[in-house]
């Protein structure tokens, strides 16, 4: 079963749910980004410069090693997708910032990810490491599941604008499910190493999730001096694709133990930006 939704699954599911990234997407999105720089460049700058130097000193902290401290860093190479969005919208953030980070940072991460995934095996799973990272076919691989989809649903949008608007939800909520399913898959092919993994990943993850959120949000008000763009650059930090991360750690390297961080992260993100949301409601005037 493990096997099935790992090589198959997973990167079809993947696949889908990008197709709902690209359904929320207009050309406007785009173009903001022009209109609006500041906002859009550091909001860039955190998540593909911040959160993985962050994840390298977090990883350092907790000693973390081999597949947790690689797993910990490819989840920091893959930021959030509609999951941000949501929440920005929740939290009265910069709804329209944390779109434009959406659809423009999405189509950097394929090329990106690759190699820095490539770094970070070499560099934590040491000479005698047997991992190895083809970063050829991981291009490959994210160009299919993520950038090819995202244009797919954009089209769609485009096409049939109410279909897309009805598809949203329920593909959001879909996403959901699927990394559910992938993290109990993950833990039944651990066994009895489960607990112990998570004993060691666990606080480097929240450690990172609580401090890039801290970072973003305070680097958004001392940097932009608005409050609703500081809270969505720590929404955009904070929240990770999740399911994009295991696709990697789980379908190309096939490493449960490698999966076990961007599975706790994913847990931990959601209870702390839910929190975040509450706090930012309550102070925000009505």
């Amino acid at each position: 079963m493990f096997n099935s939704l790992t090589q198959i699954g997973l990167p079809l599911a993947l696949i889908l749910i990008m197709s709902g990234v690209g359904m929320s997407l207009r050309p406007a999105d785009f173009s903001r980004v022009f209109a609006a720089p500041k906002g859009f460049i550091l909001g860039a700058l955190a998540q593909l410069l911040v959160l993985p130097v962050t994840a390298i000193a977090v990883i350092a902290l907790f000693g973390l090693q081999a597949e947790l401290a690689i797993g910990l860093f490819i989840l920091a190479l893959c930021p959030g997708g509609t999951t941000s969005n949501l929440y920005s919208y929740l939290s009265k953030a910069d709804v329209g910032l944390s779109v434009s980070l959406t659809a423009v940072v999405g189509f950097i991460t394929p090329f990106s990810i690759p190699l820095l995934a490539a770094w970070a095996i070499g560099f934590y799973g040491g000479a005698q490491s047997h991992l190895q990272l083809p970063v050829l076919q991981t291009w490959l691989t994210l160009m299919i599941v993520s950038v090819l989809p995202v244009l797919l649903g954009m089209a769609l949008r485009a096409k049939w604008p109410g279909f897309a608007k009805a598809a949203e939800p329920v593909i959001s909520n879909f996403s959901i499910l699927v990394l559910l399913l992938l993290i109990i898959s993950i833990s039944v092919d651990l066994g009895d190493d489960l607990w112990r993994f998570i004993g060691k990943a666990g606080p480097a993850a929240l450690t990172l999730n609580l401090l890039t959120m801290l970072l973003g949000y305070l680097l958004g008000k001392w940097l932009l001096q608005q409050e609703r763009q500081a809270r969505t650059i720590c929404l955009e930090v904070g929240l990770q694709n999740g399911t994009l991360a295991l696709l990697i750690t789980t379908g190309i390297l096939q490493s449960s133990a490698m999966s076990i961080a961007p599975s706790v992260y994913s847990l931990l993100m959601f209870g702390s930006a839910s929190l975040f949301a509450l706090w930012a409601r309550r102070n925000t005037p009505a």
